[in-house]
């Protein structure tokens, strides 16, 4: 609809186009910013989840498993990670590796910008019941692991970018409030 800048650059790690390919319209975007990334789920009636959101629909209400599927090591029936597939995956291609709410691809595939800024010790203080994430800071975070990783699935895994940064590996889900 024009509202948002196009995903740069348009190839992925091994297909070209990829971003306005139908071939490829059941994949993650991915090569979007933070602000990309939140002003489409603007447009479109939703948001960017917040980091205490995104592991509740990872990890589920009061579970302290590892992964999504839960403490089984990784494979490739469970999700696409360590170029097991060679670039990004069709969304829902792999059930097994769903959450107990249900929600898929919650690791592997793509990392995933959450609205939250980047606070060193924010959860040390943060209130316990839907933290909204520290109220200023430079830099935003993403969650789940991606394709062309191993070691960075845990649901409690995190890192930490600038909001202009974008990459291959770089997507995004929206959310609903009830």
């Amino acid at each position: 609809a024009g509202v948002c800048t196009a995903p740069y650059p348009k190839g992925s790690a091994s297909r070209y186009p990829y971003y306005g390919n139908v071939a490829y319209g059941d994949f993650p975007v991915i090569n979007v910013t933070w602000n990309q990334a939140e002003t489409f789920c603007s447009w479109d009636g939703k948001r960017l989840p917040t980091e205490a959101e995104w592991e509740k629909a990872a990890r589920g209400s009061d579970d302290t498993r590892i992964y999504p599927w839960g403490d089984q090591a990784p494979d490739s029936t469970l999700l696409n990670f360590n170029w097991n597939a060679g670039d990004t995956t069709k969304v829902g291609s792999y059930p097994a590796g769903a959450s107990p709410f249900g929600v898929m691809d919650m690791s592997g595939n793509v990392w995933e910008w959450v609205n939250d800024r980047y606070g060193e010790f924010y959860y040390a203080v943060s209130p316990p019941e839907d933290p909204q994430g520290p109220a200023t800071g430079s830099y935003r975070i993403f969650r789940g692991g991606c394709f062309g990783d191993a070691e960075s699935l845990r649901v409690s895994h995190r890192i930490v970018y600038a909001p202009s940064s974008l990459g291959v590996y770089y997507g995004f889900r929206c959310a609903r409030s009830q």
